[in-house]
C-alpha cells in the first residue's frame, strides 16, 4: 500500500472511531470522511459499508489486545511478573473498553464480527501462559483460566466511572488472586 493511501486509512479509523463514540452508529459515513480529511469515495472505496468500517476498527483493536497479551506473557519472566503483567493487562483492557464503548456498541448494532478464531487462540494462548506462570509463583488461585478472563473482559463494566472500574477490578483480582491488590488511580 502506498503511504498515502495507508495514511488515509489510518486517518480514516481514527475519524470513524471519534465520530462514532461522539454521535453512535447512525453517524454518516460522509461525516466520518469529513471529519478524516478525505472524499467520500475513498472512505467507501477501503470500507464499502460502515459494517466494514466498524468490523476493520474491530481487528485492529483485536490486534492491539492480542499483541498487549502475548507482549505480558513474554515479559513475565521473574517469579511474581506474571501477575502483575496480568493486572497491568486487565487494567489497559477495562480503560481501552471504556474508550471504545461506542464503536462495540455499534458493532453490535451493524452485525460487525469479533477477532478472528486465530486471534482468540493466540490471545487464549498468551493469557493462558500468564495463569501459569503467576499460579506458579502461588499469585493466582487454582482453577482460573484463559476462558474466566475472557469472561472477566466480558463482563467489564466499561460505562462506568474511572475510579468505580478500578474498584471493580481490584475486586475481581483480589477473586482470582492470593494476594491483596491495589491498583494505581
Amino acid at each position: 500500500m502506498r503511504a498515502d493511501a495507508r495514511r488515509n486509512l489510518e486517518r480514516i479509523l481514527d475519524a470513524a472511531r471519534e465520530q462514532i463514540t461522539a454521535h453512535g452508529p447512525d453517524v454518516s459515513m460522509q461525516r466520518i470522511a469529513r471529519a478524516a480529511g478525505v472524499a467520500v469515495g475513498t472512505l467507501y472505496r477501503h470500507h464499502p459499508t460502515k459494517t466494514h468500517l466498524v468490523q476493520a476498527i474491530l481487528t485492529e483493536h483485536s490486534a492491539a489486545i492480542l499483541a498487549r497479551a502475548e507482549e505480558a506473557a513474554r515479559s513475565a519472566s521473574a517469579p511474581g511478573e506474571a501477575m502483575a503483567r496480568l493486572e497491568e493487562m486487565l487494567a489497559d483492557l477495562l480503560e481501552e473498553a471504556a474508550r471504545n464503548r461506542a464503536v462495540k456498541e455499534a458493532a453490535a448494532a451493524l452485525g460487525a464480527g469479533r477477532a478472528t478464531t486465530e486471534q482468540e487462540e493466540r490471545g487464549r494462548t498468551a493469557v493462558a501462559s500468564l495463569l501459569r506462570a503467576a499460579l506458579a509463583d502461588g499469585d493466582l488461585r487454582p482453577g482460573v483460566t484463559a476462558d474466566d478472563v475472557y469472561l472477566i473482559m466480558a463482563a467489564a463494566p466499561a460505562s462506568l466511572d474511572g475510579a468505580a472500574r478500578r474498584r471493580w477490578l481490584e475486586i475481581v483480582l483480589a477473586g482470582i488472586g492470593t494476594r491483596r491488590t491495589t491498583l494505581e488511580p
